[in-house]
């Protein structure tokens, strides 16, 4: 353990879904609680998913619960954010959202801040979210993906410290390491300490993708690293006050709380979903690949039961591709590209798991596509840092040679990566 400063059977089941059914969701100005309250859980998972041995920093209460005495709390969370209590029979895995834990020991937490798709993450992908307040704690809900991305000063006026503690998925694009800049970025300028409970990286075996060029830095990319980092949260809070990133270069005052038995090679199958398109381990591993098509006019299975599985367009060649679906609206899209339009494409859920950026079938959609015209959209280059990979797959450059022109840049990545790394 290390702290590291920078650091009859049916009425009964009837009954206990209706309580279940009562005690949750959250409510904002406009609606009223959702039905699938995570604050205390159960996840079933395949016996050999989950890692016995690594042991989250959120689940080491006695190492950071001192830190929290006597203060006012605010915590940036949403439903990964739990303490896992045990493993039962059939892989059952037992938890406890980590608001309620520390409510339940007395903690002033104060108010909490949602990122991207909110606090119980539902909420489609670049969907605005409300503030509110969350009916089971009544505590604020601050949203951190709505009016504002960084926390206000009078948001964090009342507050002594700040908790960070927030499943990634290490893709730079996904928002949440995003949302860790402005939240430190904020906390520097109001003299407020951050604590990190630090996650495994589910795609921490790896770094690979363009570096990001700084004139395409947006919400979805705003440092230059690669698409895939290869760097834990806490790691990479390291990372953004080492290398001076935040606005002037302030440094936040950071303490990361690190995970126990955890190493960059090892396997993690994460117990809850991250967001509503990333369902299972199959899709946060091909996430990285297919991220790029939503720079482009074919979907990459949102709308359907295999997000970031499967992709298809109805403008991609049918003689070519013989897989087919039809988008329709489902939790985390509701208005989902090509809604209800016949798309051909390919299946991807039953591959092998990837170890690096697949760039083949990006490259094969857009030479089997039937109008290259409009195949990109101007979103693609903040999604690839760059318009090179666009220019690139546009004259036809092979997978391999533009994979050859990123080894520098990962090269030079690699060596700055090695300062802030907190595991093997």
């Amino acid at each position: 353990m290390r702290l590291s400063k920078f650091k009859n059977r049916v009425f009964p089941i009837i009954i206990l879904f209706v309580l279940v059914l009562i005690s949750c969701g959250s409510k904002t100005k406009d609606h009223t609680a959702q039905n699938n309250d995570i604050l205390n859980s159960k996840n079933t998972l395949e016996e050999d998913q989950f890692n016995d041995d690594i042991i989250v920093a959120a689940n080491l209460i006695d190492t950071y619960l001192p830190l929290l005495k006597g203060k006012r709390v605010g915590i940036i969370a949403n439903q990964t954010s739990v303490i896992f209590s045990s493993k039962e029979a059939q892989g059952t895995i037992t938890f406890t959202h980590i608001v309620d834990s520390l409510l339940q020991r007395d903690v002033n937490i104060k108010k909490v801040f949602a990122p991207e798709h909110g606090f119980r993450g539902q909420a489609d992908a670049g969907e605005i979210v409300k503030d509110g307040i969350d009916t089971k704690t009544n505590l604020p809900i601050v949203s951190l993906y709505g009016k504002n991305k960084k926390p206000s000063l009078k948001q964090l006026a009342d507050l002594d410290v700040v908790i960070f503690d927030i499943q990634d998925v290490g893709a730079r694009f996904y928002t949440y390491i995003s949302s860790l800049h402005y939240v430190m970025e904020a906390c520097a300028e109001a003299k407020i300490p951050v604590i990190i409970l630090d996650r495994p990286n589910p795609n921490g075996n790896y770094i690979d993708g363009p570096i990001l060029e700084l004139e395409h830095k947006s919400f979805v990319g705003m440092h230059p690293i690669p698409v895939v980092h290869g760097m834990t949260i806490g790691e990479y809070a390291k990372m953004i006050n080492g290398e001076g990133w935040l606005e002037n270069k302030i440094t936040c005052d950071l303490t990361i709380i690190e995970m126990q038995n955890y190493s960059h090679d090892k396997a993690y199958s994460l117990p809850i979903k991250p967001s509503p398109n990333l369902p299972n381990d199959k899709s946060i591993n091909l996430y990285p690949s297919l991220c790029f098509f939503e720079g482009t006019n074919v979907n990459a299975g949102r709308g359907t039961s295999k997000q970031f599985q499967i992709y298809g367009s109805p403008y991609l060649d049918k003689t070519v591709y013989n897989f087919k679906y039809i988008p329709m609206p489902n939790e985390g899209a509701k208005y989902p590209k090509h809604d209800g339009v016949l798309c051909y494409g390919e299946d991807l859920s039953k591959g092998e798991n990837l170890n690096q950026i697949d760039l083949s079938y990006l490259i094969n959609a857009y030479q089997n596509s039937i109008d290259k015209k409009v195949f990109f959209n101007d979103f693609f280059s903040k999604l690839a840092g760059t318009k090179a990979l666009r220019l690139q797959i546009e004259s036809g450059v092979s997978e391999k040679e533009i994979r050859e022109t990123w080894a520098d840049g990962l090269e030079n990545f690699r060596s700055k990566r090695d300062k802030y790394l907190l595991y093997e």
